[in-house]
């Protein structure tokens, strides 16, 4: 029983430790972008500052061109979401449940886009978009964002659909519905969660990602949040606290969308983890 007792205790305080420091850099961004300019330095490290400001998130909302890079990430982000999980539904179902020539090759190819260094596909990407006037957009950033994340989320839904019997399918094309309709009004339902979990991997990705960003976007009119971060890096200095103070306002629309889709992510997460 005492042995029982230590270990639970045991559990609990590594669990406590996992949060703390997983959170601990989180609670460094917020005391930095709270912290004055003429403290940041003079204090030396402390957990918390002796005197607070709210000065760095009034210029980085007044005076920078952050609302711009923060509408630009959310339109991106949301509409890569969208699209991405309408094309994963739709492949993953049809690998789940049809049989037909070259699926094996389509599902290899999709695995070998998946193996490449992002920096090696750079230069092809922005030789293909550049004479269809794409590498200054936002349309520019969705359809490569959709390309790379399409594959992932296919495999990801066809797990889901995989989990769902066909002869749910089969009953209802009995009473006269479609294909189709049967995966519209039955099967799509039931993967609520897999189209959760989905969702949030994307829009995650697509809210964070630097590379293209950074390489197919010229201007602050179409730059996103993880590139505008970087207007507050000087040839001779860094506004830590400005930066700080845009990364906390950025985790914002992430912290929301999680909030509306945990329930579905919890359950999209944990299917299929245990049978029975």
């Amino acid at each position: 029983m005492r042995r029982s007792t230590i270990a639970t205790i045991a559990h609990r305080l590594a669990i406590l430790c996992y949060i703390g420091f997983a959170l601990f850099p989180l609670f460094w961004l917020l005391k930095v972008s709270v912290t004055p300019n003429d403290l940041l330095y003079s204090e030396g490290v402390r957990m918390w500052p002796s005197r607070t400001t709210w000065e760095h998130y009034s210029f980085v909302l007044q005076h920078s061109a952050f609302p711009t890079f923060f509408k630009n990430s959310l339109i991106v982000s949301a509409s890569t979401a969208v699209a991405v999980t309408i094309c994963a539904s739709l492949s993953g179902y049809a690998l789940s449940r049809f049989n037909f020539r070259a699926k094996y090759w389509i599902v290899a190819l999709m695995l070998l886009t998946q193996m490449f260094p992002l920096v090696m596909l750079v230069a092809p990407i922005f030789k293909i978009l550049s004479p269809l006037h794409l590498t200054n957009s936002l349309t520019g950033l969705v359809v490569v964002y959709t390309a790379f994340n399409v594959p992932f989320a296919t495999f990801l839904m066809q797990s889901f659909f995989d989990g769902i019997p066909k002869d749910l399918e089969e009953a209802a094309m009995i009473d006269g519905a479609t294909q189709f309709t049967a995966f519209r009004q039955i099967i799509l339902p039931l993967t609520l969660p897999g189209i959760a979990a989905t969702l949030g991997f994307v829009f995650t990705a697509a809210w964070s990602e630097l590379l293209f960003a950074l390489m197919l976007i010229n201007g602050n009119e179409a730059a996103t949040f993880p590139v505008g971060l970087l207007t507050f890096v000087s040839k001779f200095s860094v506004d830590f606290g400005q930066m700080m103070a845009a990364g906390v306002m950025a985790l914002i629309p992430a912290g929301l969308f999680f909030l509306l889709i945990q329930r579905y992510l919890v359950q999209g997460l944990t299917a299929g983890a245990v049978k029975g």
